[in-house]
């Protein structure tokens, strides 16, 4: 039996291997089913943060773009309402000035007319602006090419950021302009009210990378990252968002929508981590009940295996006690039969040492011991109850020793002697039957690490199966061991009707037997299972129905051992049966 190291290493594995199964039992649904979960969710959110992130830069894009419209309308209006005699007194702009400020809540800084030549020649507004020549101006120049026209920001001769819209008037074949500074400051306001967490920032750009808004820092640096990826020719009331690197080296995500006729852009950007933020709170509270609930499992797992092996081990205990009172009382019953035979085979010789103590009184009476010939006689029948006695002690320390043998601790056991002793006990029941037992043992046959107790039991259990197979009809029993590498191996077979191959694979089982109701429980060949896989070998069978079975069992060898000289016969005669032969021999000389 292992000993309490080798069962405390295998209950420590089997608990490991219990918890091992479990826990990937338990997680890999649970992080298929996470993984999967997370990944729809990261691509909802990614798609409704995206989707959320053009929607704020469309509806922003949309107030720039309408404000400008109404700064546009509103001196559109009044180039159209009013005569350029009109328009270039100074009295009468300051008056429009000031209703304009008044009906769009501000916006307008001056009111200005430039004839033909390039020269303001009306002009209503805080700076001293009259009759300057603006022929020059990059912005006048492109102001001539269409009806209405919106500049760049640019400082200009006030040196602080303006733009400038201006509005077409053809009188006569000749060409002035209607033009309005719009309040810068109010402008971007409306910009920099876009809140976009901590890191986002929203500016306008023109095609060139220009800022059309405020110059802080940051915005300085953030235009060079989206001037990289400023869409050429994007259309109307289209968004695009893409993600890169932002100055500082961080990802970041950026919204571009196009303004003032694709001519601007409303550029949003933030940094990646804050822009999913939320999504990355969601993951860690995912991952921290992922991490509690597995924390769990694997505490509820722990605690269950180790109970779980608790059981099995106690179950195995039970389960090896019970064998072992199955083995004791096969064991008994092996001795009880054995007994009776003992018993019968000591009746002969005791019958001849009654006789022979009968003679020596007929000596002492008929005084014929003071004779030559009565006295060889007397000798004679001492020297013969001392043979008998002999005998009579041989058998009955034979059967002393099997009932002694019952320690099931595994030692060095030489199996052709416990071949000889088995057979020497089965003389009695192998003398009334009509067979014949033949051995064949190897010699040098090394020792087995085994049970002397339990391997014997195992060689009568077979013995004791081949001897009820054969029954009245006869045949012959073989004995064979011999070695083969770190085994060592004996076979038992028979010449009876063999086994159907239908119950084959069943005959080791526990109460499984063919024989009639009260002559067999059916645990015999099941004990000799049991015994032989305990000892770390086994026990094969084979059976042709008509020729006979051969059962072979395969030990681990414990080391070589050298053969004694009985041992060296390879075939012969039982000698149990031989002395049962020889046995009127033994009486020889008895008058």
């Amino acid at each position: 039996m292992p000993g309490d190291a080798t069962e405390r290493k295998y209950y420590r594995s089997l608990v490991r291997n219990i918890i091992l199964a479990i826990v990937i039992i338990s997680f890999t649904p649970l992080i298929l089913v996470g993984g999967v979960i997370l990944d729809r969710m990261r691509q909802a959110y990614h798609q409704k943060a995206i989707e959320h992130l053009s929607s704020l830069s469309a509806k922003h894009s949309q107030d720039i773009d309408r404000f400008l419209a109404d700064r546009m309308a509103g001196l559109r209006v009044l180039a159209r309402s009013y005569s350029l005699d009109q328009l270039g007194d100074q009295g009468f702009l300051s008056e429009k000035l000031r209703l304009l400020k008044q009906e769009y809540d501000g916006g307008y800084v001056d009111l200005g007319l430039i004839g033909p030549d390039g020269i303001q020649t009306g002009y209503a507004g805080p700076y001293d602006l009259n009759l300057v020549d603006y022929s020059q101006a990059e912005w006048y120049k492109n102001s001539l090419k269409s009806d209405h026209f919106i500049s760049d920001v640019f400082v200009g001769l006030r040196n602080s950021p303006h733009f400038i819209i201006a509005v077409k008037l053809n009188q006569e074949g000749r060409d002035w302009i209607l033009r309005s500074t719009i309040d810068f400051q109010k402008f971007s306001s409306l910009v920099e009210n876009i809140r976009l967490g901590m890191t986002g920032r929203a500016f306008i750009l023109n095609f060139k990378g220009e800022s059309q808004t405020n110059t802080e820092p940051i915005i300085i640096r953030l235009q060079g990252v989206v001037q990289d990826f400023l869409p050429e020719g994007i259309g109307e009331g289209t968004v695009r968002v893409v993600e890169s690197q932002g100055w500082n080296g961080r990802p970041m995500i950026l919204a571009a929508s196009p303004l003032k006729g694709g001519q601007w852009f409303l550029c949003l950007v933030q940094e990646l981590d804050e822009f999913f933020a939320p999504l990355n709170e969601a993951r860690k509270m995912t991952l921290s009940v992922f991490l509690v609930g597995g924390l769990g499992i694997i505490g509820v797992t722990v605690f269950i295996s180790r109970r779980m092996v608790r059981s099995i081990a106690k179950a195995n205990r039970e389960k090896a006690a019970l064998k072992e009172k199955v083995i004791a009382v096969d064991r008994l019953a092996s001795l009880g039969e054995l007994a009776a035979g003992v018993a019968h085979e000591i009746s002969n010789p005791v019958a001849i040492m009654i006789e022979e103590a009968g003679w020596i009184e007929d000596l002492i009476e008929d005084d014929l011991l003071e004779t030559e010939e009565g006295l060889g006689e007397l000798k004679r029948a001492v020297k013969q109850i001392k043979t008998q006695g002999d005998r009579c002690k041989e058998l009955a320390a034979k059967l002393l020793r099997f009932a002694r043998r019952s320690d099931p601790r595994t030692s060095e056991v030489n199996l052709n002697e416990v071949v000889g002793e088995t057979l020497g006990l089965l003389r009695q029941k192998i003398r009334y039957a009509t067979i014949r037992i033949e051995t064949h043992l190897a010699p040098d046959l090394p020792a087995v690490a085994a049970s002397p107790a339990e391997i014997q039991q195992v060689i009568i259990n077979l013995l004791n199966n081949s001897l009820d197979a054969l029954g009245v009809q006869g045949g012959r029993i073989t004995l064979n061991t011999r070695s083969s590498g770190a085994n060592v191996f004996l076979e038992v077979e028979d010449t009876g009707p063999g086994i159907p191959e239908t119950i084959l694979d069943k005959i080791f089982d526990p109460f499984f037997t063919t024989k009639p109701l009260g002559q067999g429980v059916g645990l015999g060949l099941s004990i000799c299972f049991g015994i032989v896989n305990k000892l770390g070998g086994e026990i094969n069978v084979s059976s042709k129905m008509g020729q006979g079975s051969l059962f072979t069992v395969r030990l681990p060898a414990w080391k070589k051992v050298t053969a004694g000289p009985a041992q060296a016969e390879t075939v012969k005669t039982d000698p149990a049966l031989e002395a049962l032969r020889t046995t009127a021999a033994d009486q020889e000389g008895r008058p």
